[in-house]
């Protein structure tokens, strides 16, 4: 399989960044950042790209997580900016809001989104 998404994944104390968004099989589901890696593009830099555009954040990789659910997906760091989702971007058009949400808050994750929130977790030996 060709994977062509690339995802960040950002921790914040016992908060993960997450945009909330319309998705292809229909449905508002709250996602970790991220989206189509473009020509010429390393899956990091694209990573850093969609990060940005999406919340308003530059960050820069820690870790790159095993491939799960067709995408590469990375641990990464804010380095600057600030939250801000710019509807401005045509990129943006599904994404209805930009939130830091609690790793516990369990119904926010989904069959995508819960098995990198499992490793977060463990990884990080958070109490949940």
């Amino acid at each position: 399989m060709v994977i062509l998404i690339s995802q960040g994944i950002i921790v914040r104390d016992d908060y993960v960044l997450m945009v909330k968004q319309f998705v292809e099989r229909g449905d508002v589901v709250w996602n970790f950042p991220g989206g189509g890696i473009e020509s010429g593009e390393t899956p990091e830099q694209a990573m850093i790209r969609e990060v940005h555009e999406e919340t308003g954040y530059w960050t820069k990789m820690i870790e790159q997580l095993p491939a799960c659910s067709g995408k590469h997906s990375f641990i990464a760091e804010i380095v600057s900016g600030e939250m801000f989702l710019d509807k401005t971007l045509s990129e943006n058009d599904d994404i209805l809001e930009v939130a830091w949400i609690h790793i516990d808050d369990i119904e926010k994750f989904d069959s995508y989104t819960l098995p990198i929130r499992e490793l977060i977790v463990n990884q990080r030996g958070l109490s949940v």
